[in-house]
């Protein structure tokens, strides 16, 4: 990475300078810290590095500084230059030639690296309860879960993708229940849901449940037609049978989604397979073995203020049953025994005090709760014709699958990554369906189809715009390739044209930012930050085209530009393969 070579080059000069006697009362063992960064100003260069800093061990100007280190240098091909307390490089070609070739020789792998070390990672998110479809908030974790996961094996990591179905509960029930109306609805007996709003709350009375109404009573029709004309009459096995087909057929139409829009999961994680399996009983033992736990107000109470939480929490209600936190922390128990190294969750920011309760019972139960990771998510507001829609499963909503199918998957996948997950996101539907410069997708994806369309001109028959006539092919399909893979790149800079070869320089320095950009957005979880480079890259590359004539009847200067445009388009969809979202040809 460009930056961290100046830097490295900058120390060694100060160093260097250091033993020659030339930073006055400076010595070796005095700390400093130098960053490299590219000047607002191009007229002074690509990088810059203060050394300033340097001055209250020098007891020297930080002109001087600067000049004694800029001596020290021994850089070909580097314009390197001093003002005031900056060293200014200004690179040659060399190392942009180098920038292009590497990612000809590289390909896809361009910007991948091993900072996560092959770190076993459980990243789990959405894992929404199966009672209904997916809200546009699941849209924004799927989104960003799959995202993450591509970018963090791209940076190293062996990540696992989890989704934990919360298919235990009263939930389960009132879904079973609101399937019973639906399907006395269907089978046309007058039962409607509560008119009382309190009431109503123990209901799901979307309309999403009158197909899976039809299905259960054409799949079980004597089951069916067996049930009671009342509610209160409904017994225990009828409404699990009821509840359990609602449940899968929820789950099914999750799931068909999901792969829609291109989330795809390693495993899907049962509550109630983790009760059957007597994981949450051998829990609550484990933590009663370790005197974590006792008993107030004929409640079992979990002791983890001891371990940061602002109170002590509830793990048994009196009446028996486990609260939600006691599933919870057998659930993560089960991620580190299977032998993850960090958990990673992506959660909505209603779940912030539940974090210091999971820690809590990682350290309780004799594990490093620095094992967890939790990325709080805020919410989506999304704009529609200029207002915003609210969203609820009990309530009129816009779901994930009206979204999509108004705008497209990758416009919404996109459309979710764009910001920082913890900012709210607005998300304007019409600019989203829009085919012009201000949609950010668009914008991207309309560069690589303008880079493949460009090699796919190379190659065929182009007409004289003078003239009119059909000229031959520039290159033969055969020999393009090659001609691209074996180009001249110094052809780039031989040039009278200006405002091509600075265009071509701002384009392939962009180009080697990827790698730092990967690095960043890995450690920071900040898939985001890919949005915000591709759209930089397209910028960068909608400019270079402007002012650059790929196609000419100098074979040489095409070759290498288009060993450019090869670079371009190979960036720009590894980057959109890691947010999953299509690198289209044509458009």
């Amino acid at each position: 990475m460009l930056k961290q070579y100046i830097t490295d080059i900058t120390q060694k000069a100060i160093l260097k300078a250091l033993k020659d006697g030339k930073l006055n009362q400076m010595k070796e063992s005095d700390e400093f810290v130098l960053n490299a960064e590219s000047p607002k100003n191009e007229e002074f260069g690509d990088f810059a590095v203060n050394v300033s800093s340097l001055s209250r061990y020098a007891k020297m100007p930080p002109a001087q500084i600067a000049q004694a280190v800029a001596d020290a240098m021994d850089v070909e091909d580097c314009d390197i230059t001093t003002v005031a307390g900056f060293i200014n490089f200004k690179l040659g070609k060399t190392f942009l030639n180098a920038i292009v070739r590497e990612i000809m020789n590289e390909k896809a792998q361009y910007g991948s690296n091993d900072f996560g070390c092959n770190q076993k990672v459980l990243l789990e998110y959405v894992s929404a309860n199966p009672t209904g479809p997916f809200h546009i908030g699941h849209g924004r974790w799927a989104a960003m879960g799959s995202a993450l996961s591509n970018l963090l094996k791209f940076a190293g990591y062996d990540v696992y993708q989890e989704f934990y179905v919360n298919d235990a509960g009263n939930q389960i029930k009132n879904l079973g229940r609101s399937l019973y109306i639906r399907v006395m609805q269907e089978l046309g007996k007058k039962v409607d849901f509560p008119t009382d709003e309190a009431e109503r709350k123990s209901f799901y009375p979307g309309e999403y449940l009158v197909p899976v109404a039809k299905d259960f009573v054409k799949e079980n029709s004597e089951a069916a037609k067996s049930l009671p004309e009342n509610l209160e009459e409904l017994s225990s096995e009828k409404l699990e049978i009821l509840s359990s087909f609602a449940k899968r057929k929820m789950l099914e139409m999750q799931k068909a989604l999901l792969e829609k829009f291109n989330t795809h999961f390693d495993n899907f994680y049962f509550e109630t397979d983790l009760h059957k399996s007597g994981k949450v009983e051998e829990c609550v033992k484990q933590l009663k073995e370790k005197n974590m736990l006792y008993e107030k107000d004929n409640a079992i109470w979990f002791k983890s203020s001891v371990f940061g939480d602002d109170q002590d929490r509830v793990l048994r209600k009196s009446d028996g049953s486990n609260t939600y936190l006691t599933a919870d922390i057998a659930y993560h128990h089960d991620k580190i025994k299977r032998g993850f190294d960090k958990l990673i969750n992506i959660w909505g920011a209603d779940h912030h005090g539940y974090i210091p309760r999971i820690r809590a019972s990682i350290e309780a139960l004799g594990d490093n709760p620095d094992k967890l990771e939790v990325l709080l998510g805020q919410l989506v507001n999304i704009v529609l014709n200029g207002e915003a829609v609210r969203m609820g499963k009990r309530k009129n909503m816009v779901t994930l699958d009206d979204l999509i199918e108004e705008v497209g998957v990758d416009a919404t996948r996109y459309w979710m990554i764009i910001r920082s997950i913890d900012t709210t996101l607005d998300f304007d539907v019409e600019l989203a369906k829009s085919k012009t410069d201000d949609n950010p997708v668009f914008y991207v994806q309309y560069a690589h189809a303008r880079a493949c369309s460009i090699f796919r001109n190379a190659k065929n028959e182009r007409l004289n715009v003078e003239t009119k006539e059909k000229i031959q092919p520039l290159f033969e399909e055969s020999e393009l390739e090659n001609a691209i893979m074996n180009a001249d790149l110094n052809k780039l800079w031989d040039t009278d044209d200006e405002k091509s070869a600075v265009s071509a320089k701002k384009l392939i320095l962009k180009l080697e930012e990827f790698k730092p950009i990967i690095l960043m957005a890995a450690k920071n979880r900040a898939p985001y930050l890919i949005c915000k480079y591709l759209q930089e890259l397209a910028g960068c590359f909608h400019q270079f085209y402007t002012f650059s004539r790929v196609l000419t009847d100098d074979k040489e200067l095409s070759a290498s530009r288009l060993a450019l445009v090869k670079s371009v388009s190979t960036v720009i969809k590894t980057a959109l393969d890691i947010l999953a979202v299509e690198a289209p040809e044509r458009m």
